[in-house]
């Protein structure tokens, strides 16, 4: 099992941490998104290591970017 943390800005609202957990969930292997809308970090959880590129690429896809 693989869990990662990042850090997304932007997101205001529970319409916005839902998006953001619909798209990270479609990606292959994540079994588990947590999202703090307070702090902004973003839990994923996966069955095996999912690429960083590849949650990026969701988070954008939502709306939204990772802080650098």
């Amino acid at each position: 099992m693989s869990q990662n943390t990042y850090t997304v800005v932007g997101m205001t609202c529970g319409h916005c941490v839902a998006s953001v957990t619909e798209e990270i969930s479609e990606i292959d292997g994540v079994t588990e998104v947590e999202v703090d809308l307070l702090t902004g970090a973003v839990t994923v959880s996966a069955d095996r290591p999912i690429e960083d590129a590849r949650v990026r690429t969701a988070v954008e896809e939502a709306g939204y970017q990772f802080a650098d």
